[in-house]
């Protein structure tokens, strides 16, 4: 293995033990960082842009429905507090909460299986931050 890709395998490592794909509060944790993410894969990380199309995916493939899309959009993607997106949807800021905890639980499933199948991705344990931490 060349130093190259032994840099890039550790590097996707440090992602997975931060963000612990396949727990709820691990896709938060990767979905608060989404415009970070954005930038640096215009500097070049591909590792970025590699967990942002995985994420587009994810969320393609977890079964959402149209409101719970709409809330990860407004919430997560345009930045917007959970009341300000409760107040666009015409809901409340908890039916937003629930919205996005259910969303963000069915896309840690599809990170969970695509580990379970060997897809480059590792079953992590996400003993790290609650889930109270940056709430929106």
């Amino acid at each position: 293995m060349s130093a190259t890709n032994h840099d890039k395998q550790a590097k996707m490592r440090t992602y997975e033990a931060r963000f612990a794909f396949n727990s709820p509060s691990g896709v938060k944790r990767l979905l608060r960082d989404y415009h970070a993410l954005v930038e640096r894969q215009y500097d070049g990380d591909y590792d970025a842009v590699i967990l942002l199309v995985d994420l587009a995916t994810a969320i393609e493939l977890a079964g959402l429905t149209e409101r719970q899309r709409e809330a990860l959009t407004l919430v997560y993607f345009e930045d917007l507090s959970q009341v300000e997106a409760g107040e666009r949807m015409g809901a409340s800021k908890q039916t937003v909460n629930r919205l996005v905890t259910v969303a963000t639980a069915k896309v840690a499933r599809v990170y969970e299986e695509w580990a379970r199948m060997g897809e480059g991705y590792a079953l992590g344990v996400d003993n790290s931050i609650t889930d109270a931490e940056g709430e929106r």
